[in-house]
C-alpha cells in the first residue's frame, strides 16, 4: 500500500506494522512521519523507524456496507461485498490503529478488549497479477 508502513517479504510471525519515534521525547507515529516530531511540545526533529506491536486490543469496530468512491479501486461488475473495520489500541505505543479485519471476520465476531494481531493482508490484485498489499487485524485464537 504504503512503501515503509509495514514490514514485507516476511512470512506471517516476522510481519510488523513500522511506525518512527522521536528521539528527544519517544513519542510514537503511525503512520510514520519522517520530517518533524509531531508532539506539539516537542522541537526534536530526529526520528528513527521503530517496529510497532504485533497485537493489540480492540478499541472499536464498525462494517463498511457501501462501495466507497474512486479513487478506492474495486470492480463494478462483481457484487458489493461488507468489510470490517477496526480500531485497535497498542498498548505500549499508546495508540490506536485503524485497518480491515481478515477476510470472513464481522462485526458479529467481534467484542470490544478483545486481543487482535496484525497480520499482512490483499489490497488488491489486477488483472496482471499485480498484488497490493496492506494488513489485516485478526483475532487472537481464543480470545473472544
Amino acid at each position: 500500500m504504503v512503501a515503509g508502513w509495514f514490514t514485507h517479504d516476511s512470512g506471517e510471525e516476522d510481519f510488523r506494522l513500522l511506525g518512527t519515534r522521536c528521539t528527544a521525547c519517544s513519542s510514537v507515529f503511525f503512520p510514520r512521519e519522517d520530517s518533524f516530531c509531531r508532539n506539539p511540545g516537542c522541537g526534536g526533529g530526529e526520528l528513527t523507524e521503530v517496529p510497532l506491536s504485533r497485537r493489540g486490543r480492540v478499541w472499536s469496530y464498525t462494517d463498511g456496507r457501501y462501495r466507497p468512491p474512486a479513487p478506492y479501486v474495486s470492480d463494478p461488475e462483481t457484487e458489493w461485498e461488507p468489510y470490517t473495520l477496526l480500531a485497535v489500541e497498542l498498548a505500549a505505543e499508546r495508540m490506536v490503529v485503524l485497518g480491515q479485519a481478515v477476510p470472513g471476520v464481522s462485526v458479529a465476531d467481534l467484542t470490544v478488549g478483545m486481543e487482535v494481531e496484525a497480520v499482512p493482508g490483499v489490497l488488491n490484485e489486477d488483472a496482471a497479477g499485480t498484488v497490493w498489499t496492506t494488513w489485516h487485524w485478526r483475532p487472537v485464537e481464543g480470545a473472544r
